[in-house]
């Protein structure tokens, strides 16, 4: 018969604990108050059987409190971390490599704070142990972190079953300023154990969803004040997911600490990590749907250049081209492959506040220029053009490379982009875009990549962002490689957002091309009152395949 040992606290046990328990006396002065009774503790290290007497090496331990008259528990642990809950129950995983012991106290608390304390020995076993990212992280000594304000998407959201900020990334510097003061610092300390200390210069910046937490309240993010001194302590941990590329480690700071964006965890995925960059991914915890990622720098100006991050460059599968327009024939875009689409059309459902003529779209010294113009016309103070080759060349998969110089001036929201050619059969958002550049006037140094279809679609469109600090100076070549299995974003070849492109996505079939310019509206917003006249040109659309 095999033995088993059950992980859970035994009569002896309990015994132990018995001697280990400890009660506070009434505080007369407030009042009859009431301690928290018959506590009691219940542990179970995971994966105990005949072979793993102190568990399966992953350091797991399950723990039931109770007590009567209790509001609320909170463990102590022997490895520097602490944790309050409020229903007694709570898995704790403890890190130290190898077989050890620790001493776990609970304090179950009641009105007025009375508490009653019971206190337990444990001998867990684990075989996790990362040095290599305890290195990194504290430099063996002590290193301090920084948002990385200076990079495209030091600030992102997706999904939580992908890896990749599909739903927003943030532009250099767009955030408050209480986004980016903060400074983490990860100490080694000489018990091996990683100390942590957050200054984040007295205000925090918080999800809307938490405002409450700081006193705050509202429908959006906002710097609150808040306290976060005090050291705190860091385990890690294997990751909870398996992102491809990554350490497989994981973070968790104690006492409820946090790195710069209070989402409601403590606990961090180290997607990527090196001597001065490293990025990290969080599950939301009032929204499990949700993973956001941070990008940081030991670097206090935020990451100027690439904060260690190496620029991924396109390498295309498609170099055989199969469709262009060089604009270099004529006065005016080609009949052959280009409509003009006209009048305001109740501002294209963005609130645009252009009139699309065709004498706005020229053909000139070998580029094509789309002119946005301060001009009465129609009843609207704005004129501009907006040609696309609906009906007259689409395609399916490869590669779309258009080279362009963008606009100037608040409002100017010059767009290159593509529709699914069932347009007409099944209208937007089912027949898929692919907005292969969208750029605002009022943020001049960057641009945007974004894809919509249903479910994300409008303002929750799959959106990311590069800098492109010269967009309206020079030219730049905007592309958009384009498989079955993936789409790729990238500004002269420097990639800067991809999407994987499953079977139940509208972008598996022909899609034409449309080039304009608006104004104002729900992306290009406020317009400049003194503006006059600006232009995107556009040296070439090519397709290859």
């Amino acid at each position: 018969m095999k033995r088993y040992i059950i992980p859970i606290v035994s009569v002896l046990a309990c015994m132990l604990l018995l001697l280990h328990s400890s009660c506070q006396d009434d505080d007369n002065s407030l009042g009859a108050l009431i301690a928290p009774a018959d506590l009691s503790m219940e542990a179970r290290i995971i994966g105990v059987d005949d072979e793993n007497e102190y568990g399966d090496g992953s350091g797991l331990v399950e723990f039931k409190v109770s007590a009567q008259h209790a509001t609320n528990y909170k463990f102590v642990f022997s490895d520097k971390s602490s944790k309050n809950t409020s229903n007694g129950t709570y898995t704790h995983r403890f890190t130290t490599p190898g077989i050890n012991d620790y001493v776990v106290t609970v304090l179950a608390t009641g009105t007025g704070g009375i508490s009653t304390s019971k206190t337990l020995t444990l001998r867990v076993f684990s075989e996790f142990d990362d040095p290599e990212t305890k290195s990194l992280l504290t430099g063996d000594g002590s290193k301090t972190w920084y948002i990385a304000k200076a990079l495209p998407a030091h600030l992102g959201v997706g999904p939580s079953g992908t890896f990749t900020p599909d739903y927003y990334s943030a532009a250099p510097n767009e955030k408050d300023e209480c986004f980016y003061d903060d400074a983490m610092t990860f100490s080694l300390e000489n018990d091996g154990s990683i100390a942590f200390e957050h200054d984040n210069k007295g205000e925090t910046f918080f999800n809307a969803s938490y405002l409450s937490v700081a006193g705050g309240s509202g429908g959006d993010d906002q710097c609150l004040a808040f306290d976060t001194s005090g050291k705190k302590y860091v385990n890690l941990a294997p990751s909870s997911s398996e992102a491809p590329g990554t350490p497989g480690t994981q973070f968790i700071i104690s006492d409820g600490g946090f790195m710069n964006y209070y989402i409601g965890t403590s606990t961090y995925e180290i997607m990527k990590i090196e001597d001065d960059y490293m990025e990290l991914r969080a599950i939301m915890g009032s929204d499990d749907s949700l993973a956001w990622y941070l990008k940081l720098t030991t670097d206090p100006e935020g990451g100027g250049g690439n904060g260690g991050e190496e620029e991924e460059m396109l390498q295309t599968q498609f170099d055989e081209l199969v469709w262009a327009d060089e604009f270099d024939q004529g006065s005016e875009p080609d009949a052959a492959s280009w409509n003009y689409e006209t009048g305001n059309n109740n501002g294209w459902g963005n609130q645009e506040k252009q009139y699309y003529t065709e004498d706005n779209a020229v053909v000139e010294d070998g580029t094509l220029k789309i002119n946005l113009i301060a001009e009465n016309i129609d009843n609207f103070q704005y004129s501009s053009s907006r040609i696309t080759t609906q009906n007259k060349y689409d395609f399916q998969y490869g590669r779309i490379e258009v080279r362009a110089k963008l606009t100037e001036g608040g409002g100017s929201w010059p767009a290159i982009w593509m529709l699914g050619s069932n347009f007409t059969e099944v209208e937007w958002p089912g027949c898929g875009e692919i907005d292969i550049m969208e750029y605002k006037g009022n943020e001049p140094d960057i641009t945007h990549g974004t894809l919509h279809f249903p479910g994300n679609s409008g303002a929750n469109g799959l959106t990311q962002s590069t800098g492109v600090s010269n967009a309206a100076t020079e030219f730049h070549n905007y592309t958009v490689e384009w498989t079955e299995e993936q789409i790729i974003f990238a500004v002269d070849n420097k990639i800067f957002h991809k999407f994987d492109n499953t079977s139940d996505t509208p972008f598996h079939q022909p899609f034409f091309i449309i080039l304009n310019v608006a104004m104002g509206g729900t992306f290009g917003g406020a317009i400049d009152p003194a503006f006059q006249q600006t232009a995107m040109e556009v040296d070439y659309v090519r397709v290859y395949q």
